[in-house]
């Protein structure tokens, strides 16, 4: 297999955050306010993310790591139970397993949608399992009627990572409200940023109440805040997960730009579908599985090649001509940190063939056509 030369260019970003004049407004206005965590911008952003997710509480937290650590604490999952994720997700997932006592258990992922396989996770559970923790890889569902029908059957809970999926659907339900707790990413990367910060979505009241705690070091100062207490003190082991009313504010004007920003990346998305659909079916490399009923976000866009050789090739001859083409995830059964937990030991085919063969694109709204096929040309003149 060969790699053909092409004309170099500008480079073109593999990811880029749309921020404008109406992003230093709400700043503006919040340094005229108060800039501390769970101020007005906070109440008012958690307020919209509770109509568009359909759920009676969202919690702001400084990331989605915070937020997934506070679920599990506000879910009462800790020292002596496991916890089921998948090696094939960022550390954040298996991190915040760690940090609130519990124990993470990898398993595989299913070929379609590269999340967690339910029946590999059914063949880990042991007496101390928990819960399970689904990653909703680029915006698209994991299996959950698989995953829900494991935890209804064993009593477990679970907690969606849905860092990459604010806007995506299961059929009509919006990821990160299937579970007990869904835990989302407003980091730079993502569909809409305030460059670091987060979201806990919730359910049960009895849960959001035990989360308001912790989030607020401890204390009950949000009850307090919404007069329901004369003052506020000391009531439990907590930490501060809150979101500074700065962040708030840029995220207030990213949901306002939101559907200008989902339209974008998936005019991206489907150029890129069009344009390498051909050349993929000829190159036996697989695109981004499409469902009507798991309708994703166009957070990521991804080629499989059939070897490690293809992907490496094709990866170097992108870069080289300005495209910024990457890799994913380096599995976390086979991190150092992951060996250390008898990871390493497991059986995971389709993580382990995934995290060898996956080549992300550019998605991002900023993108240009030119660019997007730009991004196409030089894809199918990289093997020849």
């Amino acid at each position: 297999m060969s790699v053909v030369a092409a004309e170099p260019g500008s480079p073109i970003a593999l990811q880029a955050p749309w921020l404008g004049d109406a992003e230093l407004e709400r700043v503006r206005q919040a340094l005229d306010g108060r800039i501390g965590g769970d101020g007005p911008f906070c109440r008012v952003v958690e307020s919209r993310l509770q109509a568009q997710l359909g759920v009676p509480r969202v919690l702001l937290t400084t990331s989605c790591t915070h937020a997934l650590e506070l679920a599990l604490l506000s879910l009462g999952i800790g020292p002596g139970q496991e916890v089921i994720c998948p090696s094939f997700t960022f550390v954040s997932t298996a991190n915040a397993v760690l940090r609130a006592g519990a124990q993470p258990v990898f398993a595989d992922i299913e070929e379609r949608a590269l999340g967690l396989d339910p029946a590999d996770v059914e063949r880990r559970l042991t007496p101390r399992t928990a819960a399970i923790l689904p990653v909703h890889y680029g915006g698209i569902a994991a299996d959950m009627d698989g995953l829900l029908d494991v935890a209804r059957r064993h009593d477990l809970r679970i907690v969606e990572d849905a860092a990459q999926a604010l806007g995506a659907h299961l059929r009509d339900a919006p990821l990160g409200t299937l579970g007990e707790a869904g835990c989302f990413s407003f980091h730079e990367t993502k569909n809409l940023t305030c460059g670091e910060g987060g979201a806990l979505a919730l359910r049960d009241p009895e849960t959001a109440r035990r989360a308001e705690i912790i989030r607020e070091k401890g204390t009950n100062r949000s009850a307090f805040m919404r007069g329901e207490i004369d003052k506020y003190t000391w009531v439990a082991e907590g930490s501060s997960y809150v979101l500074s009313d700065v962040l708030a504010a840029i995220l207030d004007a990213q949901l306002d730009r939101s559907p200008v920003i989902a339209e974008r990346r998936a005019r991206v998305a489907t150029l890129y579908r069009a344009g390498l659909s051909d050349w993929a079916a000829a190159h036996g490399v697989q695109l981004p599985w499409a469902s009507p009923e798991r309708r994703g976000n166009d957070h990521t866009f991804y080629l499989l090649f059939p070897e490690t050789q293809a992907r490496d090739a094709c990866m170097a001859f992108l870069r080289s001509r300005g495209v910024l083409a990457t890799f994913h995830y380096v599995p976390l059964h086979s991190s150092p940190f992951g060996r250390t937990l008898g990871a390493a030991s497991g059986d995971y085919p389709v993580t382990d063939r995934v995290a060898a063969t996956l080549l992300r694109l550019p998605l991002h709204p900023l993108l240009t056509d030119d660019q997007v096929r730009r991004v196409i040309e030089t894809t199918t003149a990289a093997l020849g």
